[in-house]
């Protein structure tokens, strides 16, 4: 199969880096320093147990269109940056191209093909206007939940920190041909890719921890085991949970696990940055509207109260501001 990576950064050059030693066609879509190295070197990934994987002939070009129309498109990037890439994107595509969504957070197809009576409702927090439905037909569309950890270290070389599991799924819940053939594919790159029925609930579970763990690290720049071992933190984490679940519910998804058990499985990770504070940390734009201003606009979408979030949201959007500001005065 010919995969195109959009966005060859710490998950991106993971897939690309083992699908292409699996044997399948892989083009990274990449820019300044990344491309160069992908091109001189191709993408080295460096393993938890000290051992590295080394994709030497892989390709990388800068314009899609280079590329050309692709059998799977695999979208890694940050959720705010998709937009700008809807001008060249449509050129990967061809009839039958699949587009998988790698994206943290709440996704802008999160209403299509949902059926019922959210169907078809739009999430303005992170689509505007509908810009990007308008440009990625639903039928493309295969949803991906994203497990594993890792960072970009240098260009071209990205470090696994834990996990090994893409979970997919069709919007309808549907199990077609397709995503089957995705998922095998995925196997035989080393992967786990198992095909859920209802990959939205999946979904809601990874943003349970993200919508608190996320903006918390990024004002207190605390680590996960910090966070969840400080009882006030912990505490407000898991006041964001129980709102985000109970809207959450509203929209038919199942919680197969308790909010403890969440805050555990988090603690357990140890002393892991997330990625809003790596963002910060590194002066770029943090996914806030993904991950926590899209969950307060499912509050208002069903009437549900979000103080606890909404809160958090309103802080963490002013220190992106200021943070933002600052950057700007010294450029």
């Amino acid at each position: 199969m010919k995969f195109a990576i959009v966005g060859a950064g710490a998950i991106g050059g993971l897939l690309g880096t083992r699908l292409a030693l699996a044997g399948e066609e892989v083009v990274f879509i990449a820019r300044n320093q990344n491309l160069a190295a992908i091109r001189q070197r191709g993408f080295r990934l460096l393993l938890e147990d000290g051992s590295e994987q080394h994709a030497a002939e892989v390709s990388a070009v800068q314009h899609m269109l280079d590329a050309g129309p692709q059998d799977v498109v695999l979208l890694t990037v940050k959720a705010h940056q998709v937009a700008a890439l809807l001008p060249e994107l449509r050129a990967l595509f061809g009839p039958h191209t699949l587009l998988v969504s790698m994206i943290n957070g709440l996704p802008w197809w999160y209403f299509q093909k949902l059926g019922g009576a959210f169907e078809g409702k739009r999430l303005d927090s992170v689509d505007p206007g509908g810009l990007i439905a308008g440009q990625i037909e639903a039928e493309r569309i295969i949803a991906s939940v994203v497990y594993p950890a890792a960072e970009l270290v240098e260009p071209g070389v990205v470090r696994l920190i834990e996990g090994n599991r893409f979970s997919l799924g069709e919007l309808d819940g549907s199990r077609s041909p397709r995503i089957e053939a995705l998922s095998q594919a995925l196997m035989r790159a080393g992967f786990k890719a198992p095909v859920s029925k209802d990959i939205r609930s999946e979904l809601w579970v990874k943003l349970w921890g993200n919508l608190c763990f996320n903006p918390i690290s990024a004002l207190t720049q605390a680590t996960l085991v910090d966070i969840c071992g400080f009882a006030p933190t912990r505490e407000l984490a898991a006041a964001m949970m129980a709102e985000a679940q109970q809207l959450a519910q509203k929209l038919g998804v199942t919680f197969k696990v308790t909010i403890a058990q969440r805050i555990a499985g988090a603690e357990a990770v140890g002393a892991h940055k997330t990625s809003m504070l790596q963002d910060l940390e590194r002066g770029r734009a943090l996914e806030l509207e993904a991950l926590v201003g899209a969950v307060l606009e499912l509050g208002r979408i069903t009437a549900t109260p979000t103080p606890h979030i909404a809160a958090v949201y309103a802080v963490t959007a002013l220190l992106e501001r200021t943070q933002a500001s600052l950057r700007s005065q010294t450029l």
